[in-house]
């Protein structure tokens, strides 16, 4: 059988292999295929006769790799008839039985079809080049998306590599003694008080495994997501990691939209256990847990509150570190709320540019009014309740009439069935 030498291909393999983290047998999955693309376009250069070569032409026809002679070889399958119509897929039998006198019409017979060194031209070589690279690509892609797909939604350590635009790649690995992958975290996962410099490392949240054929890395990693916060929570506390502590909702604003206002955090916990302080077990010993945690975030606010099933309750609390006088539920169904507290409690309720009483918000699922108790007047507000509320049920009821009129509207011109 002929062979197209390719002096230093078992190096090349081993190279390839080691640079690109690929095992060995998946890059000679990739050089097969490029050569292949290489045979074909060498083939449609030679198409003297202009025969049509549509996108499955090719497909009885593969590479096959001699790493150890360092070549390749191609062959084609073709069938076995009685007279030849296209020489690349079909054979005649006469020709076969002159070496294989036992066949028959049907039969397939495997055959060595490898070009001649020198026609395999430079055209040729520049296509198997690019579509090597491309193969190569394809092949680190679908490798990263299989080892970090079960990964998303954890905590990975990562190091600073470079800046691209505004955006900053990092490198990951998924466990120990894993080859380091690349990840980009973007602007608007960044923390405004980090330090991104060359070779720094973080604890970043693996938010996202992109798919497809997209450039770049596939790894969208964030420092903004409320995930992180939890994860360093419960590395942190072994109360959440035993779940004798759990936490039930947590509120961020890691970007504010104020560079006036800093990065905070409200995290609503719980417990079932009647001597445990769930909100003393994630502070720690004079804030020894906390603390650890916002070191972690660059010096992040977080408040950590006690969740309660009582709304009014689970509302004052999320408005710490203010002191609440009165929560008022006004509306359950819309969750409309007001909070009274004294005067000089209203602009730490509010917090900096809306700040706290916005992650109240958000914790609680209320929406929530803050409102000075020496100039509530509850008569006024109620009335005002009221008035929404019977409106409200006014336009319900005409809404519920609209439809039962529209009902038995179609139920009058329906057509009956014929008796039978």
């Amino acid at each position: 059988m002929s062979m197209v030498s390719l002096p230093g291909l078992k190096d090349l393999i081993e190279n390839i292999s080691r640079e690109r983290n690929l095992p060995r047998l998946a890059v000679q999955s990739a050089l097969r295929e490029a050569l292949l693309k290489g045979y074909e376009r060498y083939r449609r250069a030679q198409n003297l006769d202009k025969r049509h070569f549509d996108e499955e032409y090719f497909d009885n026809f593969e590479v096959e790799l001699d790493v150890e002679d360092e070549g390749f070889r191609v062959l084609a399958t073709k069938s076995i008839v009685e007279e030849v119509g296209n020489p690349d897929h079909q054979i005649s039998l006469q020709e076969v039985q002159e070496v294989a006198a036992e066949a028959q019409l049907g039969d397939s017979v495997v055959l060595d079809v490898t070009p001649d060194q020198r026609e395999f031209g430079r055209m040729a070589a520049m296509q198997t080049k690019q579509v090597l690279a491309q193969k190569l690509r394809d092949q680190q892609r679908q490798m990263i998306q299989e080892e970090f797909q079960d990964l998303e939604g954890t905590v990975l350590q990562a190091r600073v590599l470079r800046f691209e635009r505004q955006s900053v790649i990092m490198a990951v690995s998924s466990g120990f003694g894993q080859p380091e992958v690349e990840a980009e975290l973007p602007k608007r996962e960044q923390l405004p008080n980090d330090n991104y410099r060359a070779n720094a490392t973080f604890k970043v949240y693996l938010k996202k495994v992109c798919q497809g054929q997209q450039r770049g890395p596939q790894l969208i990693a964030s420092r903004a997501d409320a995930g992180l916060v939890v994860y360093l929570f419960a590395n942190e506390v072994p109360e959440i990691e035993d779940e004798v502590v759990r936490i039930v909702a947590v509120a961020r604003e890691a970007n504010p939209p104020s560079r006036y206002v800093g990065p905070r955090t409200k995290i609503a916990v719980d417990t079932l256990e009647r001597d445990v302080d769930p909100v003393g077990a994630c502070i720690g010993a004079r804030g020894s847990r906390i603390q650890v945690v916002v070191n972690e975030l660059r010096g992040e606010k977080i408040d950590v509150i006690r969740w309660s099933p009582d709304p009014a309750t689970y509302i004052a609390n999320a408005l710490s570190p203010a002191r609440v006088d009165e929560v008022r539920l006004m509306d359950p169904e819309t969750r409309q709320t007001h909070v009274l507290v004294a005067e000089d409690q209203l602009s730490l309720a509010i917090g900096k540019e809306g700040q706290n009483v916005r992650l109240a918000a958000r914790l609680t699922g209320w929406k929530i009014d803050i409102k000075d108790r020496a100039k509530y007047d509850r008569e006024a507000e109620d009335a005002k309740f009221a008035a929404a509320a019977a409106q409200y049920q006014a336009q319900a009821a005409q809404e519920a009439e609209e439809d039962e009129q529209e009902y038995e509207l179609e139920e009058a011109i329906e057509p009956t069935e014929a008796p039978a």
